[in-house]
């Protein structure tokens, strides 16, 4: 079919396709079958459903679109191009070359208009959900009857390789336990993945699966050509509000590529020059430059742009009189939109007296009772653990994905899907997310964890059960490397802090870093409160002095973290009665500590003191650049094992009496 005699719908695909194609050829890099097959449904998706304004990608209530098959982000990017976003021409030429701000997946801190950073398959789809569990909390906490201010609907475009992974299954899974009906997959059924046809490992029937689940589920047969049966299946799907809905859509990867189509040749290469101006050719594109884009395609595509400002005009002139009717109200929302505190919000935080004794995680859990009611988009969820946790919110309900009440999200057993979910939350913004479960399972939620740090997204994983102090469970439920392994990811901020204040502390700390995502790790086993009166800063400074040595010249600095900073105010009280001047920093925060002035730093940890010991229940890997070479560490460089959780802290040499003998070992290789 010649250009000429295309309808301005075909035109409009093939300049999808073509800008897309040429893109992937340019860097000699990248998948061009995704966007040659699923370009139908995307342009009719956006062109036709999809509620958004180029010019403010960030209003607040615009449709969200995923796309989790992230390697085929060149549709994406062709997409926010031509519909007006601030996405130029040249910045289609410079894919995945340095410094773009069209990266070989899509980006939401480098690219404006992504949602969401898909990287790993499967991710994006957890993060739909998220975003329409947000969407459901925000509709019940601030729309008002006549008055509605949060109504919008989470798109997804998914892929096989999405559909594969367990993560996405976990959060089809639980979506439809919810009926989250804002929330709607399309499915890009191509039967074909990188290396080679689908039906090597992956013959199921998807649709009978997510009917399982819960959801509506829609099929269109002719994808790669028939606008209006997809169009009939998205009218469908949005037509849908009691439950979310999966459309697959039919489509032939690489489709018009002569030699690659329906193949993986398709998938994760160029076509090559002469295999573009081939498809090209087969397309009935009559035009041979790379990257043209024809007038009238253009003009239709930025139509989105007049659309969009209407849409936005609308919504702020219906908010500007919700506002006015409900003011406190308006003056939460904004306060949660830009990610502020109200005040007096840390007002009833808890705090014990020295003696007393109690869990971190149970100091937790009566920090996040006293700030949820002064926060109230705090909203939390665990992975079926809440009972030892201590994360649930007490004095709000289980959230309910159809009437969008309670503060408590009840993910199941689903740790890898609850970390991306609440990744989409906070992408979607105006709640705080936190979700909980044992500091062990934190490698199941690590590749969301990993993209909560990348994004810098302000989600709070909170970790109990956090060394092998556990005891009887054993090694497998027994934190040791996790906690290290953590402190390497870039832009994650982790605190394990040592006693219940301190605790409280971390919660306030927590409150206020908005530059990242944080974690939290808290012990099972009962820790004494510890004498503050002598203490020179707090959590907020990472490392601090928490006591002096007498004399105020310290000989030896005992360093600890959680559950054995007790070891470490044990261990100086012996030392000090033999003479010996000890200082103890409690270091709950590396990554805030790294941040202190050097003079700080070195005020905590004075140059001239080389003896300096570390005490932690897990690896000691990475504690060198404290101690340094005078010093030590105490540590676990092994599994730990079952027994009551006394029992192996003592076993393994987390006692007092050892560390003063680790502390003489050490003052006498300094001394040799």
């Amino acid at each position: 079919m010649s250009a000429v005699t295309k309808t301005l719908d075909e035109l409009c695909v093939d300049t999808i396709r073509t800008l897309s194609i040429d893109a992937v050829q340019k860097a000699n890099s990248g998948h061009p079958g995704l966007p040659l097959g699923a370009a139908p449904m995307a342009y009719v998706l956006w062109q036709r459903h999809l509620r958004h304004n180029p010019r403010d990608p960030h209003w607040p209530d615009r449709d969200r679109f995923v796309l989790s098959a992230g390697h085929g982000c060149m549709l994406l990017y062709s997409l926010l191009h031509l519909t007006g976003y601030d996405l130029s021409l040249d910045d289609l030429k410079a894919f995945r070359q340095w410094g773009s701000k069209t990266p070989g997946h899509p980006e939401t801190h480098l690219t404006p208009g992504v949602e969401a950073t898909t990287g790993p398959l499967g991710q994006g789809t957890a993060n739909a959900v998220g975003m329409a569990i947000a969407e459901r909390f925000l509709a019940a906490r601030y729309n008002r009857p006549g008055q509605t201010i949060v109504d919008h609907r989470t798109f997804a475009l998914v892929g096989d390789g999405d559909l594969m992974e367990g993560i996405s299954s976990e959060a089809g899974s639980l979506a439809g336990h919810l009926k989250l009906g804002k929330l709607k997959y399309l499915y890009d059924d191509n039967h074909v993945s990188l290396d080679g046809p689908t039906s090597q490992a992956f013959t199921e029937d998807v649709l009978r699966r997510y009917e399982a689940y819960g959801w509506q589920v829609l099929r269109v047969e002719r994808g790669n050509t028939d606008l209006e049966a997809i169009d009939a299946a998205i009218r469908a799907a949005i037509a849908e509000e009691d439950r979310p809905s999966i459309v697959a859509v039919r489509t032939t990867i690489g489709y018009g590529s002569p030699h690659k189509a329906g193949t993986s040749a398709a998938h994760g290469s160029p076509l090559g020059v002469e295999e573009v101006a081939l498809t090209k050719k087969d397309l009935g594109w009559e035009w041979t430059e790379a990257f043209y884009e024809p007038p009238e395609a253009l003009k239709h595509f930025r139509a989105a742009l007049e659309r969009g400002a209407k849409l936005e005009a609308d919504w702020e002139r219906r908010f500007e009189a919700w506002a006015g009717a409900n003011p406190e109200l308006a003056e939460e929302w904004r306060t949660a939109r830009k990610g502020g505190l109200p005040a007096g919000w840390d007002a009833k935080l808890p705090s014990w007296k020295p003696g007393e004794s109690l869990a971190t995680r149970v100091a937790s859990g009566k920090a996040i009772n006293a700030l949820a009611p002064q926060v109230p988009w705090l909203l939390g969820g665990d992975a079926d653990l809440s009972e030892s946790t201590k994360t649930k919110i007490e004095s709000a309900g289980d959230f309910d994905g159809v009437t969008g009440q309670g503060n408590n999200i009840h993910y199941g057993v689903r740790e890898h899907a609850m970390a991306a979910m609440a990744n989409g939350m906070s992408w979607h913004g105006g709640v705080r997310p936190f979700v909980a479960t044992f500091f062990c399972f934190s490698d199941y939620m690590r590749p969301s964890i990993r993209l909560a740090a990348l994004n810098e997204l302000p989600t709070i994983f909170v970790w109990t059960h956090d060394s092998i102090g556990l005891g009887e469970d054993g090694p497998t439920h027994q934190a040791v490397e996790q906690l290290m392994s953590l402190r390497l990811m870039p832009h994650f901020t982790i605190i394990r802090p040592g006693d219940a204040n301190e605790t409280v502390e971390a919660w306030r700390a927590i409150m206020e870093h908005r530059e990242g995502a944080i974690g939290l790790v808290l012990c099972r086993q009962n820790v004494p409160v510890l004498d503050r009166s002598g203490a020179r800063g707090d959590v907020s400074r990472g490392g601090y002095v928490l006591a002096e040595a007498s004399g105020g010249a310290p000989k030896v600095i005992l360093m600890a973290t959680g559950s054995e900073l007790q070891l470490a105010v044990a261990g100086r009280q012996k030392l000090e009665a033999e003479g010996v001047p000890t200082r103890v920093v409690s270091m709950p925060c590396w990554e805030f500590f790294d941040k202190q002035p050097r003079a700080y730093r070195d005020d905590v940890l004075p140059p001239g003191v080389r003896a300096r010991i570390s005490i932690e229940a897990g690896v000691t890997l990475g504690w060198q650049k404290y101690v340094g070479d005078g010093g030590g560490s105490i540590g676990v460089d092994r599994y730990g094992a079952s027994a009551p959780g006394e029992v192996v802290l003592r076993e393994y040499g987390f006692t007092a009496d050892h560390v003063v003998a680790f502390a003489r070992g050490v003052l006498k290789k300094g001394d040799s």
